[in-house]
């Protein structure tokens, strides 16, 4: 088993429940960690490149609106699923500016395992 991880990923996005959310651009820091069914690699092909993880968040920011990071997170972990060797995906989502200046961010961490 490998763990392939990203962390830190910065994106921007439609997201928001509240009428002054809409319209708007927010940024968001996401983690991810895949369980990845692979061991000795030897080359990119025998594991998940990260760059899918980075293409497929942008791609969700990009497909227009979302209400709820849970939402985001739950997409982005369904999308890690792509790759048949991903077992379990740990997806967190944070937004920075979501009770400023009165936390560093809100968010919301979800687990994941292909059924």
């Amino acid at each position: 088993m490998t763990k392939v991880f990203v962390r830190g990923l910065k994106v921007d996005a439609h997201i928001g429940v509240y009428d002054h959310e809409h319209g708007r651009v927010q940024p968001l820091v996401i983690d991810v960690e895949l369980d990845v069914a692979a061991s000795h690699c030897e080359a990119l092909g025998d594991t998940v490149n990260y760059e899918t993880i980075r293409t497929a968040a942008q791609d969700i920011a990009a497909a227009g609106h979302i209400d709820l990071v849970e939402t985001f997170a739950e997409r982005l972990a369904q999308a890690c699923f792509d790759d048949h060797r991903v077992t379990r995906a740990r997806v967190r989502v944070e937004k920075p500016l979501a009770l400023a200046p009165h936390a560093a961010a809100a968010g919301v961490e979800i687990t994941a395992v292909r059924g």
